[in-house]
């Protein structure tokens, strides 16, 4: 014969159900927390690739572009944090806002001086989103027009 539960015992399976929902969330969101933060602490340190390597990235990137018809295309892009100064220098433009760059983006800027401004590309690296009104990520664009 089937039993037919109480009220009582009805939440309480409730409140267990809810509870492993909740836990597989925090659970689920923990790990979202630590992937992010590995990314981060990979992109605060220089990828280590050789500018041939860079070059060849690079080109495949700016083929794509020509071939869509375009003159310029977002090569990268971080969160404000890998930022010394949490981009406010980017942000408002300030003469010296490259000595704020760590990590890769940083060797981004180093390669275009080193590799790409003597053969006419331009770079340009500015907040590209303001969640809450609050500085986001930075986009890199590369242009040749």
């Amino acid at each position: 014969m089937t039993k037919i539960m109480t009220a009582l015992e009805l939440r309480k399976k409730i409140a267990i159900a809810e509870g492993e929902k909740a836990s597989a969330a925090f659970k689920a969101k923990q790990a979202e927390e630590a992937e992010k933060e590995a990314l981060l602490d990979k992109m605060r340190r220089p990828s280590g690739m050789s500018d041939d390597e860079i070059v060849e990235k690079a080109s495949a990137i700016v083929n794509r572009a020509v071939e869509a018809g375009l003159t310029a295309v977002q090569v990268f892009r971080f969160p404000h944090t890998l930022c010394t100064d949490n981009g406010r220098a980017i942000n408002q433009a300030e003469e010296g806002w490259e000595d704020t760059l760590t990590g890769v983006p940083k060797e981004i800027y180093e390669f275009w001086k080193r590799q790409l401004r003597a053969r006419g590309y331009h770079i340009r690296y500015e907040i590209i989103d303001y969640p809450g009104g609050m500085p986001g990520d930075v986009g890199v664009t590369l242009s040749w027009a």
